[in-house]
């Protein structure tokens, strides 16, 4: 961005700092930049679709008619999601951020793996017991590279805050050392390296690159599962760096012994260093994390608002979503945060779920996840896993459509109402005493909301 479109951009902030309260402006055009102004287009960068959406509503004309006069010609905007420069391909040893003089991208990329983002630090990451053992590991990890629990394995469900965990092990290294290679990439991203590399028949430069880490940061590694020329080269590349003194952390969905397919030396590498156990966030980290977030984004929330949000959300990313559709409700209308204005924000969102969302739906769902047939699910039959697969499905339907015991029973083979009630019950206890039970709960509550 020149300094002609900084010191653009910087008056038409300022005018606009005096049209809206300071939580809005900082809601509304925080990280927000004049990209170019080319001819009688000037574009936009704003950080998302929602801030765009709000900005072309509310301040569209302010901003048209402030860098009218300030370059003397009939402007029009062209407001896009952030982007930055390209930049051509960097070396290895590039600097894995970019200037603090210029705007800091969610994400960068250096070369085509290293993609880290700056704000999930340690400092930002709420700890409570749910995580604590986790925290201190990856803490510990960033101090000793290569000398202490080598690899890190990381395991949770998803939304427990493990890639956080994995980009601050990189911050925290990166802050110490700029000069280190460090990788971050998703194990999607790892196989396509390695077919890639088998297709072009240059396999030579993709190990160059892996195995020449300082600190390597593979996420969501159970997607490898029955890939076996990707794990042979994982397996390679996983010695090599270890012999160096490199550091490796991993992140799984499930502890390694637990990942299908997987070749048992690798699964052996795996379980070689620390294996640690992120469980499901509970009310007081949820609301932990409300406050850090709602701060972020320059809001302060009433301990109601924070209750009413924790008790909703299933996991620390529903967490944003629901923060994001209250602070988006509170700025279009430029309104206080109150538990009313929550309650009418998410209620829409409730509303709109409920009436996209079926009987049949769930059970569909659940009955995919625990692999049994809709006629197994409603028959006779009552071994072990049918059982539990069913009792989830009355739970999930009760919670998620408020159907009564007996409308429960009759889509259910026609079960008697104390029998739903039971199941009910019984998983929902299951759920409170943070239960294996829940992770499906949440598994499956995920794919129903999308």
């Amino acid at each position: 961005m020149s300094k002609t479109n900084d010191a653009l951009w910087k008056i038409v902030l300022a005018e606009m700092q005096t049209k809206v309260s300071q939580a809005n402006f900082h809601t509304l055009f925080k990280n927000t930049y004049l990209l170019s102004l080319e001819e009688s287009i000037a574009t936009i960068a704003a950080p998302s679709t929602m801030i765009i959406d709000l900005l072309q509503k509310r301040f569209a004309p302010d901003i048209k008619r402030i860098l009218s006069e300030q370059s003397g010609k009939d402007i029009n905007l062209l407001f896009i999601p952030k982007v930055f420069p390209t930049t051509k391909e960097t070396t290895d040893n590039s600097p894995l951020f970019i200037p603090d003089d210029k705007p800091q991208p969610k994400s960068l990329t250096v070369g085509h793996l290293t993609r880290v983002r700056p704000d999930f630090t340690f400092e930002s990451f709420a700890v409570s017991a749910s995580n604590q053992l986790a925290f201190v590991s990856s803490q510990t990890v960033a101090q000793n590279i290569g000398r202490s629990y080598n690899p890190l394995f990381l395991y949770g469900p998803v939304g427990v805050g493990k890639t956080h965990l994995m980009h601050a092990i990189a911050n925290d290294v990166y802050q110490k050392d700029p000069s280190k290679k460090i990788l971050y990439v998703t194990s999607e991203e790892f196989t396509n390296d390695v077919i890639d590399a088998i297709r072009t028949n240059d396999t030579a430069k993709m190990k160059r690159r892996f195995r020449s880490a300082f600190l390597l940061l593979i996420d969501d590694i159970q997607f490898i599962e029955g890939k076996e020329r990707v794990q042979e080269e994982l397996f390679h590349t996983f010695n090599i760096l270890i012999d160096n003194g490199s550091q490796i952390c991993l992140s799984s969905d499930r502890p390694p012994h637990e990942i299908k397919k997987l070749e048992k030396r690798l699964s052996s590498r795996f379980a070689g260093g620390l294996t640690v156990d992120i469980s499901i966030p509970d009310f007081e980290l949820k609301a932990a994390i409300l406050g850090i977030k709602a701060k972020k984004y320059g809001h302060e929330l009433p301990n109601d608002v924070i209750s009413f949000l924790a008790e909703r959300a299933e996991d620390t990313r529903s967490l944003e979503g629901l923060l994001l559709r209250v602070i988006t409700q509170a700025t279009s209308g430029d309104q206080k945060i109150t538990i009313e204005l929550a309650q009418k924000a998410l209620g829409n969102m409730v509303a709109e779920t409920r009436r996209n969302l079926h009987a049949d739906d769930i059970i569909d769902y659940v009955c995919n996840y625990y692999n049994v047939k809709p006629t197994q699910l409603k028959g006779p039959k009552r071994n072990a896993a049918l059982v539990r697969a069913r009792q989830v499905a009355m739970y999930l339907i009760q919670k998620e459509l408020k159907l009564t015991l007996v409308d429960i029973g009759n889509l259910l083979g026609g079960r008697d109402h104390t029998t739903i009630m039971h199941g009910v019950d019984k998983i929902g206890k299951l759920v409170e005493n943070k239960a294996d039970v829940t992770e499906d709960i949440m598994g499956i509550t995920k794919t129903l909301r999308g």
